[in-house]
């Protein structure tokens, strides 16, 4: 499974992105597509996280009520809407898909990353 993101770029704390992320492959062993993020110096974490077939979601408790997770099977896209940003929100985040988990586990296949910076 190949992963491709976009979006991402500088905005405002307070404002809006929205990151994308189409899937290309064996798309068929997908389970859940989800978002990651790394802020310099730190490790990677979980961001959001929803199940290809139900589209079930799960959020980290930082971005819960801001970052909405949504998906198009059709198309094999992630997608993650990101309001009320928060300069803490800066990072590369990355998609991520799995064939088995949903989570903060997931680790099957990365998207290339892309950056998101909220000034304040």
């Amino acid at each position: 499974v190949q992963l491709q993101a976009s979006g991402g770029g500088l905005v405002q704390a307070g404002g809006s992105l929205r990151l994308s992320c189409a899937a290309s492959g064996r798309t068929f062993l997908i389970y859940a597509m989800g978002w990651f993020r790394q802020a310099p110096g730190k490790e990677r974490k979980f961001v959001a996280a929803i199940r290809r077939s139900s589209g079930n979601t799960f959020y980290a408790d930082s971005v819960k009520d801001r970052f909405t997770i949504s998906r198009d099977n059709a198309k094999s896209t992630v997608s993650l809407q990101m309001n009320s940003l928060k300069p803490e929100d800066t990072a590369v985040y990355f998609c991520a898909v799995d064939r088995a988990r949903m989570g903060p586990a997931m680790n099957d296949y990365w998207g290339q990353g892309t950056q998101v910076t909220v000034s304040s």
